[in-house]
């Protein structure tokens, strides 16, 4: 067994090593959704001090200066203002594709305008008003930015780097991602401005949906295109060249380096962003920086900054999702990559690190199978677990202090898997052995022996405990004449039928069978399994065997068949309960005079004429019950007489008006019975309010004057006079 264990665990090893080097999509998004939780546990935190702004065309700015698209003339005034201000540098998150449609240049051209104005002299002088041209000359003052976005198939070739490149290495630029087009922007604006940056915040084909690693240089078409982030950088820091580093190692580019700043990227050049949560003091709204009145107030903000120009304005489509699970502005995202590397704090992650994942795969496996090889799953499953905590609460470790990005999803739950195989495969080994034994003992001991052998093995033997329990018998009535009208394979049948559906009914409520014999049951609760409430399981499972009885009879009846009476009776007390037998074949059973007092109340049914009767012991520990007194009766073999109780029905019986009358009207029945006098008028009345609470309660009441020495105080007992005091009616309605 020990070395099978070992064969499927290798197995098992090789296979989760395989996915683990192929990684596939499911993989991949449990690790990055663990990465998110790192971050989320221990967001980057603010610096304070950090040149970096953003001004945001919010919804307020937007409904202060109109309208998406702006004219250019105000974002001239805004980059005049920047620059005023003493910013370092301004950046767009903002594509300008098309010229100004609201420059006067554009609108004369309108031949509505042009029928409008005739011959107007000042008609001709608005040619010359050009938005785009105010822009660019604004632009020209200071060190500008524009944006531009992979385009798709209708996007433009022509897109021209304005920084140099310089790639070091086994050609890196060809590992980058792809923007094979890009948007055109206004040659006018394009000439004037000083630097070119990508705004695209992922690569085509991230359907997560949630921004994690940003792409710092696109493969553009005619060379290398900077992210507007590091671009923003460049021209604050007057930088003219990137290098791009390359990875001698696995290809690709190892880092990105600007301005003294060495930036490390993925192989295709992406940068996984760390994310601090949103700060509103980020952002300054466009309407503000506009506004004259704040010029003081703003320039601690904007001067010396790199300023980048994005919205926030939900209309306008730029809010994206981060790994904190925040909604932000797109352009944040940008500044938060211009925080990183002003800050030089980064996220770190290799297939170095991805092989030490697999080793630490391999290492929880091996411990895993080895530890359940010679021990048992649950030595096993602490050495797992023990070692699955060491590597977690590394992985926090190697995050919070030094950034770097182990994943111990998959080696923990590799190593479960191997843990879940192995234990299995052990369940199926051991399951088979225990139904070789169960095959071999059934044939000599029950199968409430057979369970006791499979829990305690050697340990069982003869001898039994005396501990509380509650005794049900259960007989037919009329079993003799049924027997002798039908054969005897047709009674083995009927038989089978009902004892099949009022087990049940015990077995649902824990109940133990002790045995069948001929036609009766015999049944006990609270042992072996200890149940506080056994007198109320009891009583709640002999009505519903009364339940289940009706539908059985209810049946025959349908079939033209004669219909089964059955008697029950309950007792409660101390008893013997343990293996009962010879040392050679034994059986789970109880005994005691409380089983032979259950034996015997069940036998009074008929006496009493009511189907279920049960002694005062269990009457009183089921308070909420529908139960009537019935007199205390002579049981063989005792020497004095016993108090009973029959079982009306459940706890929403005893709640309803129609019972509680019947019981104050049963109490001042007895009351009269207890000296002698028989009330029939109020019996009569107790018979029909009885019969319509349960059918049989009539024949109950009928029966009471045959009975009166059960109710009279002093009255001849079993085998001797009782000599107890006068007894009190009313019992069972006073708890």
């Amino acid at each position: 067994m020990r070395r099978l264990v070992l064969l499927v665990a290798l197995g098992l090893l090789a296979a989760l090593v395989a996915v683990r080097a192929a990684d596939p999509w499911p993989v991949k998004a449990v690790r990055e959704s663990y990465f998110d939780l790192l971050q989320r546990l221990a967001p980057r935190q603010l610096e304070p001090g950090i040149p970096v702004r953003v001004i945001d065309i919010d919804e307020a700015s937007l409904a202060a200066l109109g309208q998406w698209p702006w004219p250019r003339y105000r974002m001239a005034e805004i980059v005049e203002r920047l620059t005023a201000l003493g910013a370092a540098s301004v950046s767009f998150d903002v594509i300008f594709a098309e010229p100004d449609r609201l420059s006067a240049a554009r609108l004369v051209d309108d031949p509505l305008v042009r029928a409008a104005a005739g011959s107007a002299p000042w008609l001709e002088s608005l040619a010359s008003v050009d938005n785009d041209r105010v822009f660019a000359d604004a632009m020209l003052q200071g060190f500008v930015s524009l944006g531009t976005a992979s385009a798709g198939a209708a996007g433009s070739t022509d897109t021209r780097t304005l920084a140099g490149f310089v790639e070091v290495g086994p050609a890196p630029s060809a590992y980058l991602a792809q923007m094979p087009t890009t948007t055109p922007i206004v040659p006018m604006l394009e000439e004037a401005a000083l630097g070119l940056g990508a705004i695209n915040v992922s690569p085509e084909g991230n359907d997560s949906g949630i921004v994690r690693t940003v792409p710092l240089v696109w493969a553009g078409p005619n060379g290398p295109i900077p992210a507007l982030a590091v671009e923003a950088i460049r021209l604050a820091l007057g930088e003219s060249t990137y290098v791009l580093m390359g990875n001698e190692d696995t290809s690709g580019l190892s880092f990105l380096r600007v301005a003294g700043y060495d930036i490390p990227t993925d192989d295709d050049g992406q940068l996984r962003v760390r994310y601090r949560r949103d700060d509103p003091s980020l952002y300054v709204s466009a309407v503000d920086l506009l506004n004259p009145e704040l010029t003081e107030a703003l320039l601690p903000a904007i001067e010396g900054h790199v300023v980048l120009i994005g919205t926030s304005a939900a209309g306008l489509l730029d809010i994206r999702t981060t790994a904190l699970g925040e909604s932000v502005p797109g352009v944040s995202i940008h500044a938060q990559i211009i925080e990183q590397i002003l800050t030089d704090t980064y996220l770190i992650r290799s297939d170095l690190i991805g092989g030490f994942e697999i080793l630490a795969l391999i290492l929880i496996g091996v411990i895993v199978s080895v530890v359940m090889a010679v021990t048992t799953a649950g030595g096993s499953l602490l050495a797992g677990t023990s070692a699955g905590a060491l590597l977690l609460s590394s992985s926090w470790f190697m995050f919070n202090r030094m950034g770097v990005l182990f994943d111990v999803t998959f080696p923990m739950l590799g190593g479960f898997l191997a843990f879940s195989g192995l234990a299995m495969l052990q369940f199926v080994a051991s399951d088979r052995e225990k139904r070789l034994i169960r095959r071999s003992f059934s044939k000599y001991v029950s199968e409430d022996v057979l369970g006791e052998i499979e829990k305690r093995g050697h340990s069982l033997e003869l001898g039994g405990e005396v501990r509380e329990v509650t005794i049900l018998f259960s007989d037919i009535r009329g079993f003799t004449p049924l027997s002798e009208s039908m054969p005897a394979h047709d009674l083995v049948a009927l038989l089978n039928a009902l004892f099949t559906d009022l087990t049940d009914e015990i077995l649902k409520t824990r109940g133990t069978i002790d045995k069948y014999v001929g036609d009766s049951i015999m049944a006990f609760w609270n042992a072996p399994l200890d149940m506080p409430d056994h007198p109320v399981a009891a009583c709640r499972a002999t009505l519903a065997m009364r339940a289940a009885l009706a539908r059985f009879n209810a049946a025959r009846q349908a079939q033209g068949l004669r219909t089964i009476d059955v008697a029950f009776g309950l007792a409660s007390g101390s008893a013997c309960v343990g293996n009962m037998g010879s040392r050679a074949r034994y059986n789970y059973s109880v005994i005691g005079e409380t089983v032979n007092q259950a034996a015997r109340i069940e036998a009074n049914c008929r006496h009493v004429a009511f189907d279920i009767l049960v002694s005062d012991e269990v009457a009183r520990a089921v308070p909420g019950f529908a139960m009537l007194e019935a007199g205390d009766l002579a049981l063989k073999g005792v020497s004095d007489r016993i108090p009973v109780a029959i079982a009306v029905g459940d706890e929403a019986m005893a709640a309803s008006p129609a019972f509680v009358r019947l019981r104050e009207m049963h109490g001042a029945l007895l009351a009269g019975l207890a000296s002698g006098q028989d009330d029939a008028e109020l019996r009569a009345r107790c018979a029909e309010a009885g019969e319509a609470l349960c059918p049989g309660l009539a024949g109950f009441y009928d029966r009471l004057p045959g009975r009166i020495a059960d109710f009279i105080a002093d009255a001849p007992g079993g085998d001797a006079v009782s000599g107890r005091p006068a007894r009190q009616s009313g019992r069972l309605a006073a708890q």
